[in-house]
C-alpha cells in the first residue's frame, strides 16, 4: 500500500499544451502514487503522448505545473530519475548491441549493467550484433535493456510495444511487470490494447479531448461502477462489475459524463514539494 506521506511520483496541477491550431491538452490535474502501475488510455489525439512529452521534460507547459517525485519535470532531479521510451525507440541502427549498452553506462551514474545484459541475454541477442539488424521485437527488448538499466524511479512508455506481434508483446509486458515489481519502479503505459492492461495495471487514467476523464484505483474505478444486468436479479442485488474496456467505452460514448477523480488520483493531497 502506498504511504500517503510519500511524494507521487507524477502530480499534473491545470496542466495544459497549446499547438497552433488548439489545445492538445487542458486543464489537467491528477496524481500518480509512487509504485503503482498506471494505464494512460484514450482515443488517438486525445493528449496522451502530450502528457508523457510533458513529463519527460521534452515539452514545456503553456499552463499549470507537472511534478515528478516533488521535482519540476523539466529539472536534473527529475530527470536522473526518469526514463522515457516512446514508439520510436531512439536507437543506433549502426551501433552493436554492447555499444549501445555501454552509452547508457557513461551517461547514467545509476546505470546497472547486470540488469541490463540480463534483459539482452533473456532474448538470445548477441552482444556484438548491430542494432539495424535485428528484428522489431529484439530492438525493443534493446530499448528495454537501456531504459531499466538506469533503474529508473518513474518509467514512461508511450506505446513501445504497439509494432510487436501478440507473444511478443506479452513477454515484454511480463518482462517490465517483474523489473517493477523488483525495483519498486512507477509505470506510465500508454496504449491503445486495454484489454492486455487490465491484468497488468492496478491505476487508470483516461484522457479525452485533451481532459482527464477518469483517474484512480482500477478496482475503485470499476466498483463504482456497478451495473445492473438483464433478467431476474441475483442474490448480490443484481450488480455486476464492468470489465474495464466497457467502463472506458462507456466513458467515451458519454461526453457529457462528468469526470471520476479518486481520492488517491486527487491532485494537491500531499503538498511537500521542492524546485
Amino acid at each position: 500500500m502506498t504511504d500517503p506521506g510519500e511524494r507521487p511520483a507524477l502530480e499534473a496541477v491545470g496542466l495544459g499544451r497549446r499547438h497552433r491550431r488548439g489545445w492538445a491538452l487542458r486543464d489537467c490535474s491528477f496524481r500518480l502514487p509512487a509504485g503503482r502501475v498506471c494505464a494512460l488510455v484514450g482515443p488517438n489525439g486525445a493528449g496522451k503522448t502530450t502528457l508523457l512529452s510533458l513529463a519527460a521534460g521534452l515539452l514545456e507547459p503553456s499552463t499549470g505545473t507537472i511534478r515528478l517525485g516533488g521535482h519540476a519535470a523539466r529539472s536534473a532531479e527529475a530527470r536522473q530519475h526518469t526514463a522515457f521510451l516512446s514508439q520510436e525507440k531512439a536507437l543506433y541502427p549502426r551501433f552493436r548491441v554492447s555499444d549501445t549498452l555501454r552509452i547508457g553506462r557513461e551517461l547514467n551514474p545509476a546505470w546497472h549493467q547486470e540488469t541490463a545484459e540480463r534483459i539482452i541475454a533473456a532474448g538470445d541477442i548477441p552482444m556484438d550484433a548491430r542494432v539495424g539488424t535485428l528484428s522489431g521485437g529484439q530492438r525493443t527488448r534493446v530499448a528495454f535493456a537501456l531504459a531499466l538499466g538506469r533503474r529508473p524511479r518513474l518509467l514512461l512508455l508511450d506505446e513501445p510495444m504497439a509494432d510487436l506481434d501478440p507473444l511478443v508483446r506479452r513477454q515484454m509486458t511480463d518482462l517490465l511487470m517483474s523489473e517493477a515489481a523488483q525495483h519498486g519502479s512507477t509505470v506510465v503505459m500508454s496504449s491503445h490494447l486495454v484489454s492486455e492492461l487490465e491484468g497488468s495495471c492496478d491505476f487508470l487514467v483516461l484522457i479525452d479531448h485533451g481532459t482527464v476523464r477518469l483517474a484512480g484505483d482500477v478496482a475503485e474505478l470499476i466498483a463504482a461502477h456497478r451495473t445492473r444486468p438483464q433478467g431476474p436479479l441475483p442474490a448480490d442485488n443484481g450488480q455486476a462489475l464492468p470489465s474495464l474496456e466497457d467502463m472506458l467505452l462507456a466513458h467515451l460514448r458519454t461526453a457529457d459524463a462528468p469526470p471520476l477523480i479518486t481520492s488517491t488520483a486527487r491532485a494537491g493531497a500531499h503538498r511537500e514539494v521542492t524546485a
